[in-house]
């Protein structure tokens, strides 16, 4: 028979080995996954992952990287600082479109007007925007007691339907010849979030990112707050013994993960997609999740996480374009990091042992 048995203590070694092993996982059932639609696996699976840092057109897809990555890398710190506490905000997709929306709206109140405080004043809205987005299931836990897994999630629909008023209303391009869509930030100087070196993908969403990572490491290891998010996740009972705010606690993580959301929602409306639209938001709220549990919570994993999920996002273009893979088995393939990653973590806390169950 084979059962389950807790360890006495988790096991970091298999903590720290479970991220590896879910990407190999991931390659080996994704191969599988491409065969049964017809694929070569293996030629799928280094398309995915050779292609866009050493193939032949890598200098055009190495700044990608950047790109995709910088807003995952954003919105999974934020959530990472939540998740150590025990604080699920699931909403993230919906605060990056609020951030988008408040900091697009900032910079389109001033067109056609030039001057070097419009973008800054647009950061400051999509940081604003994400904020108080992510206020809303805050103050309901604190006041109320609600779920906050469930209206940070039901608010995702809800900024959905905004961010559809405003790409057919009041921000709708008035010289769009009846387009649902605003106006084109790339097209604006004082706008736009313009790559700070040529050809290299950096824009001030990578650096806001980089930020994030510091500001998130320091945090975690050398303040009390950091402290006190760390031992609210592990043991609650003792951080309500040392004198541990939940509610302030609860404010700040909410807060700072919608922040951040918001701050990567307009660094995407800004620069890389460069006007609100219906389908402006593409999902990196949730693909976020996965970025912070892969990258363990730990700031510098949840980096490399990000680079390695905005890989799978190349690849898998790539991928759909050289090979026919369908756009769904991408998808698929990303989810199965989360998936294998949560089946493995179980031997963190567990381990597997045979024989029969001696019954006293």
């Amino acid at each position: 028979m084979i059962r389950l048995e807790k360890r006495p203590e988790p096991s970091r070694r298999i903590s720290l080995a479970t991220p590896v092993m879910a990407v190999l996982a991931t390659m080996f059932f994704g191969g599988l996954l491409f065969m049964v639609l017809g694929k070569p696996p293996i030629q799928s699976i280094l398309t995915i992952f050779w292609e866009p840092l050493f193939g032949e057109f890598a200098f055009y897809y190495r700044p990608q990287l950047l790109i995709k990555g910088a807003p995952l890398v954003l919105i999974a710190i934020g959530l990472s600082l939540g998740f150590k506490a025990g604080i699920w905000n699931i909403g993230a997709e919906g605060q990056y479109i609020m951030g988008a929306l408040f900091g697009a709206g900032m910079g389109l109140a001033f067109y056609p007007m030039e001057g070097w405080f419009i973008f800054p004043l647009m950061v400051v809205a999509g940081a604003f925007g994400g904020w108080l987005w992510a206020m809303i299931p805050a103050f309901l836990k604190v006041r109320f007691g609600t779920n906050e897994i469930l209206v940070s999630l039901m608010l995702v629909y809800v900024a959905e339907q905004f961010l559809a008023s405003m790409s057919l209303g009041l921000l709708k391009n008035p010289e769009g010849f009846g387009f649902p869509g605003s106006r084109n930030l790339q097209q604006y100087d004082a706008a736009f979030n313009a790559e700070l070196f040529e050809g290299s993908g950096m824009h001030w969403g990578v650096v806001a990112a980089l930020v994030a990572v510091i500001f998130a490491y320091v945090l975690l290891t050398k303040h009390r707050l950091g402290f006190a998010i760390r031992v609210t996740g592990e043991a609650p009972r003792a951080a309500r013994f040392s004198g541990v705010n939940p509610t302030r606690l609860i404010l700040f993580c909410m807060g700072m993960s919608g922040l951040l959301a918001g701050l990567a929602g307009l660094f995407e409306v800004a620069g890389p997609a460069g006007q609100v639209t219906i389908d402006f938001n593409v999902g990196y709220g949730f693909t976020a999740i996965i970025v912070a549990f892969l990258g363990r919570l730990h700031p510098v994993g949840i980096l490399l996480a990000g680079g390695l999920m905005a890989l799978t996002y190349i690849g898998g273009d790539i991928a759909q374009s050289n090979l026919g893979l369908p756009a769904a088995a991408i998808q698929v393939f990303q989810g199965m990091l989360l998936f294998f990653l949560l089946a493995l973590d179980l031997f963190t806390n567990y381990r597997l042992r045979f024989g029969r169950v001696e019954v006293a």
